[in-house]
């Protein structure tokens, strides 16, 4: 057996709100809509990882999600002309990732980072 795919869902109760955010801004594709749920996502080959942690590193708060990207910095550039409440960083940690995290329209903590 082999996992071959990790889904996060998220309630919501206007899911027309999350276009801005993963769509218009992070460039996420719209998957799957059915109405009472909608899947933003990839065709691109991603890992599947599942993180469970104590804190998010640096003493901040476990973010609900993380999304690594390429360039954090047009991320985050989006993020504040979309008008995104951006609540740390951006910043360079010490084990390597640019980094900055932000509230999504429904109230999730995501971590949108990239490898530097």
């Amino acid at each position: 057996m082999q996992v071959k795919r990790i889904v996060a869902n998220f309630e919501a109760v206007d899911i027309s709100r999350a276009r801005a955010f993963y769509q218009d801004v992070l460039g996420l594709e719209l998957l799957m809509d059915h109405g009472w749920i909608q899947t933003y996502g990839s065709q691109a080959e991603m890992t599947v990882q599942v993180s469970f942690a104590v804190e998010g590193g640096s003493g901040t708060p476990v973010p609900d999600l993380s999304i690594e990207v390429d360039d954090v910095d047009a991320a985050l550039e989006g993020m504040r002309a979309a008008g995104f409440s951006i609540e740390y960083g951006p910043v360079d940690e010490p084990w390597g990732v640019r980094r900055f995290f932000v509230r999504d329209p429904f109230g999730k903590l995501v971590n949108i980072l990239a490898h530097v």
